[in-house]
């Protein structure tokens, strides 16, 4: 019954935000889609996962969905691939897209950024260079702890990375109402990418 009570408030927010279909409501409905659909599990199951197509090898606590859609990201729509699950309360995403033209890999990185703020409608508690081993170097590497609130108005924590190799960009993102290191940092560190 809760969780019918859950699902059916989840879907209520998400079917607001995608009226409101910016880049940025799109993808926060995305996340909190899956997560819903993922459920929560009381203990973190570290698994290993390699996207398929792209080059990079991830470790997630539960079992992921895959999805896929269409964005306008730094310019015309790319197709852009989420893999996330939610575990202990909290979502645990990685985005990425092959943005085909070296010229939108660094505004796409922005744009990962702004759209991770604005999904919670946060404030940036820190900002720092963002570092994965094999990533092609770039200023726009970031690593953020965010403070804000989900669609409900309830109070969220999000840490993202953002990072690119080659022409691929990535998002690496959790958002719940601890999103502490204890939580990021495994998702983080278990990024690899090819030498």
């Amino acid at each position: 019954m809760i969780a019918a009570l859950v699902w059916r408030d989840l879907w209520r927010d998400l079917r607001w935000d995608l009226r409101r279909s910016t880049p940025a409501r799109l993808c926060a409905a995305w996340i909190l889609l899956l997560a819903g659909l993922a459920g929560c599990s009381p203990a973190l199951d570290w698994r290993q996962v390699r996207p398929d197509g792209w080059g990079l090898v991830g470790a997630w606590p539960c079992r992921p969905s895959k999805q896929s859609r269409q964005v306008p990201l730094a310019g015309p729509a790319v197709e852009l691939d989420l893999t996330a699950c939610s575990a202990d309360g909290h979502t645990f995403a990685l985005a990425s897209a092959d943005m085909g033209d070296p010229a939108r890999v660094g505004p796409a990185l922005k744009s990962l950024v702004e759209s991770a703020r604005t999904n919670v409608q946060g404030r940036i508690e820190s900002e720092r260079p963002g570092s994965v081993p094999g990533m092609t170097p770039s200023a726009e590497a970031r690593l953020l702890r965010l403070q804000g609130r989900l669609p409900d108005g309830q109070p969220v924590r999000e840490q993202v990375l953002v990072f690119a190799h080659g022409l691929r960009v990535f998002q690496a993102t959790v958002v719940g109402p601890l999103a502490d290191s204890a939580h990021a940092r495994p998702f983080f560190e278990a990024i690899e990418l090819p030498r």
